[in-house]
């Protein structure tokens, strides 16, 4: 079907992600084609210790991303965007979102971003015999218990971005496998949080006046890929579109986490594959095929949007630090009376990374301006340390910067490659830090040790992996494929790929640089402690 007949009929289906950054929406055929974008830039603040958006930011965002891509629509095929076969919600996982019966927040939105729940993490670790992060959702709850939060008293809905969003278009308090995984542990068999840690937490409460004695009730229920999970309401599409032009009565699949639709854009969903995902914080997802057999508070275990187990070895600080040194070479291109696109400036950046040397010529970076869960660091401060004979030039001042967005990861992988034996055939990478072809690819290739795979679609990210996740709803789960046939089989069959093995050379020069950075985690230690202007 044409595309123009294909918005017409509403044959589509529609992603949108609210990233770190930006807000993206991906509109697409039944096929996995993209028809359409749209997209809006935001920025998290740091507030009284919390990193957080604002909810009227969140609305705002929404709107202004849905405008945009309601206006490429336009443009493009000279047609309203009325109907939609299906719409996907997903965003940034973990995090705590408190509301009372009236909807309204209880506290500030609070990100994966914090780190300010160690005490309540390590005990419920411990009590669950369970790696619970700080990030997560439960964590952050059992954190306000012991700081006796006065909010608790008025707690209806407990929930993450994702979900939230998803309430208020459909009116329904669910959400997806994967974000659940990052809200409350889950098991793979019942396809629901864990009944015997509900209960064991349960026990927590019970000396608690709270208005619930049991968590299950204020989490968002549960639901797995291709499960139908409400439909946009009037008031919904009134709170979308301000145009009023989209139609109520839309089909909406299960909101999901951003690791989550990481996997489904790069076709890593089924046992023994696994994907990286870099952008303001990276991530290593590989799907496995049995349990680990101790608990590592640096590894996460969540679970495909179907509910396979994953080992997640997730890196708060990715690209931050590297995107200010880009606004440092374009400042000072403007300076010169320069005036490339940014764009421009990283790819050449990038590109010249590649003559730096194998170990980034002895430069020692980490890019911490939050926390490291992976590294146990609570806070963090942005580093660059040499000594007086490192090589000291700008293809290794960027390869260093991007070797160390990818230095946490790698400690985590190596748990998992090194003392699990967790075997996976490749790494499928997307998210802004392979844009530029076969650089970052090349390092992440060299940090893992394993062949890398870049697809032509990596750029399309994780509204396009919701956007596929809605039309498997639609599609796929009534033909009767799994999640993982209906990607092989009908999205990603003949899909366009490069993939890169890194050379011994190139493996030896990363884990040269790994060895300082793992030595130098003291000197991180020490700013943090020092540096408090």
């Amino acid at each position: 079907m044409e595309a123009r007949e294909c918005i017409l009929q509403g044959q589509t289906a529609l992603g949108i992600e609210f990233g770190s950054t930006r807000i993206k929406a991906v509109l697409i055929d039944q096929d996995g084609k993209v028809l359409a974008k749209g997209s809006h830039r935001w920025e998290n603040s740091f507030e009284q210790g919390v990193w957080t958006y604002h909810l009227e930011d969140i609305h705002q965002g929404l709107r202004q991303c849905y405008r945009d891509l309601r206006q490429h629509v336009r443009a493009a095929y000279q047609l309203p965007l009325t109907q939609i076969g299906a719409i996907g919600i997903s965003a940034m996982m973990h995090g705590y979102m408190a509301l009372n019966e009236d909807g309204n927040l209880l506290a500030p939105f609070q990100t994966w971003r914090n780190t300010n729940t160690e005490t309540a993490a390590q005990a419920l670790t411990e009590y669950f015999h369970f790696n619970i992060p700080q990030r997560w959702t439960i964590a952050h709850l059992y954190q306000c218990m012991l700081d006796k939060e006065e909010h608790l008293f008025h707690l209806d809905y407990l929930t993450v971005l994702s979900s939230y969003i998803h309430w208020r278009l459909t009116g329904k308090r669910v959400v997806g496998m994967g974000d659940a995984s990052g809200i409350f542990p889950v098991d793979p068999q019942t396809l629901d949080y864990d009944e015997t840690m509900i209960t064991a937490f349960n026990k927590l409460l019970a000396d608690k006046n709270y208005p619930f004695k049991n968590v299950r009730d204020i989490l968002p229920q549960v639901l797995a890929a291709g499960t139908p999970a409400g439909t946009l309401t009037a008031e919904g599409a009134a709170f979308l579109d301000d145009s009023r032009e989209l139609l109520s009565g839309i089909p909406f699949c299960p909101p999901e986490g951003d690791a989550a639709t990481g996997m489904v854009a790069t076709n890593a969903v089924r046992v023994h594959t696994g994907n990286v995902s870099a952008g303001t914080s990276t991530f290593a997802m590989l799907v496995l095929d049995k349990p680990l057999r101790r608990v590592y508070p640096e590894i996460d275990i969540v679970a495909t949007p179907s509910g396979h187990p994953v080992a997640m070895s997730h890196a708060n600080n990715g690209t931050t630090d590297l995107n200010a040194w880009v606004d440092i070479f374009k400042e000072f291109t403007q300076l010169m009376g320069g005036t490339y696109d940014t764009d421009e400036i990283y790819h050449a950046l990038y590109r010249h990374s590649l003559k730096g040397d194998a170990d980034a010529g002895g430069l020692l970076s980490y890019g911490y301006y939050s926390g490291e869960n992976v590294t146990h660091f609570n806070s963090g401060r942005p580093l660059l340390v040499r000594t007086a004979d490192s090589r000291f030039n700008l293809a290794n001042l960027f390869r260093v910067s991007l070797y160390t967005s990818l230095g946490a990861v790698k400690m985590g992988l190596d748990i998992l490659f090194q003392q699990e034996h967790v075997k996976v055939d490749s790494l499928t990478a997307h998210g802004g830090l392979f844009k530029t072809k076969g650089v970052a690819q090349r390092y992440l290739a060299a940090a893992a040790g394993v062949p890398v795979t870049v697809m032509e679609t990596a750029d399309e990210g994780g509204a396009w992996g919701e956007a596929l996740l809605a039309a498997y709803m639609l599609t796929g789960k009534e033909r009767g494929w799994t999640l993982e046939d209906y990607l092989t089989e009908e999205i990603f069959k003949g899909a366009i790929g490069e993939t890169l093995t890194a050379t011994s050379a190139e493996i030896a020069g990363f884990e040269t640089f790994m060895e300082r950075y793992r030595a130098g985690l003291m000197l991180e230690r020490a700013a943090i402690q020092t540096v408090s202007w």
